[in-house]
């Protein structure tokens, strides 16, 4: 018994003296240890998403960036389209200016000496009885007023006249211009169906000048409507730019592609020996005075339409205006 108690005592005291102290140690090594990964695990979650919120940093400035580089991109195409407009404008405006001092010179080079001839011819017609003779003779006069038409359209349309406006009623100056017009040979057996509305807005223009576009389309519509077809003007208010839209419609047939572009060039017609090819030049011209456009879409064989815009209101600084001028077409 003595001997199993001495065995046991020494037993305890190994386990006190040795491992006991090992095992604390160890716990302590172990504890140290964890609360070292317990460190290292919130500072790599802390650079984590410092990493994180730096990549999301760089990923904003690269869509930055990217916008930026999209919208510079996007105004430089811009500023291209608008040089080439300007560059398009300018062009048409140097063939303008070589038109006006080519007409100038016309005008003082032709007219007189034109009006000369105008009367001998006329006077020979009063003074011969050969028949054959007044045929040729008619056939100059009716030549050399077509020289003196053209000369006239040719300076309209390189030097318009200063604008005369006046409040004018939409509604009242097309019934006008359709009432003086249906009765000509031109518009016999064709169908002018007027849906313009009474309730627009009065315009401040020129009625002389917007009367005789109106005039020149709608005999042109005639001119491509065959017998037994229609031809309808229409017109509303564009509120979102504040414009009067009048659309002149016909069932004629039409314009190819191929002419479309070059409506609007000065002497070109497909009229030969009706036409000098200068009304819708001088058409436009009249409507870019009065700040409005003209757009022409047309289908062979199913018709074409004309749009003109006028704006409501005119710029205050032209040159004339009537107050609340009533509207006739002579």
């Amino acid at each position: 018994m003595l001997l199993l108690t001495l065995g046991f005592s020494a037993r305890e005291h190994i386990l006190v003296v040795y491992i006991l102290p090992l095992a604390v140690a160890f716990l302590a090594v172990s504890l140290v240890i964890s609360r070292l990964k317990r460190q290292d695990s919130t500072r790599f979650e802390a650079e984590l998403k410092e990493a994180r919120q730096l990549a999301q940093e760089r990923e904003r400035e690269r869509d930055l960036a990217q916008e930026e580089l999209f919208r510079r991109l996007y105004e430089e195409r811009e500023l291209n389209k608008e040089k080439t407009q300007f560059q398009a404008q300018l062009t048409e405006y140097e063939k303008y200016a070589a038109l006006a001092q080519l007409a100038l010179g016309a005008a003082h080079e032709i007219n007189n000496p034109l009006l000369g001839i105008l009367s001998h011819l006329e006077l020979e017609l009063k003074a011969t009885t050969d028949q054959e003779a007044k045929l040729e003779i008619t056939q100059c006069i009716e030549g050399a007023k077509r020289i003196s038409a053209t000369l006239r359209g040719l300076l309209n349309y390189a030097r318009p006249g200063p604008l005369v406006l006046s409040k004018i009623s939409v509604q009242r100056l097309i019934t006008d211009t359709l009432s003086f017009l249906e009765n000509q040979p031109l518009l016999r057996g064709k169908q002018l169906e007027n849906l313009v509305p009474d309730d627009l807005p009065l315009i401040r223009a020129d009625a002389n000048q917007l009367s005789q576009v109106l005039m020149n389309l709608l005999l042109n519509a005639a001119q491509a409507t065959p017998e037994g077809g229609r031809i309808t003007i229409s017109a509303n208010r564009l509120t979102y730019v504040n414009c009067l839209e009048i659309r002149i419609t016909d069932t004629g047939h039409g314009i190819s592609s191929d002419i479309l572009p070059h409506i609007f060039e000065p002497f070109f017609t497909t009229k030969r020996g009706k036409g000098t090819g200068l009304g819708l030049s001088i058409s436009q011209a009249y409507l870019r005075s009065h700040h409005g456009d003209i757009r022409v879409d047309s289908v062979p064989q199913h018709g074409t339409t004309v749009t003109i815009t006028v704006p409501v209101r005119q710029e205050e600084d032209t040159p004339a205006e009537t107050e609340g001028a009533e509207v006739m077409i002579h």
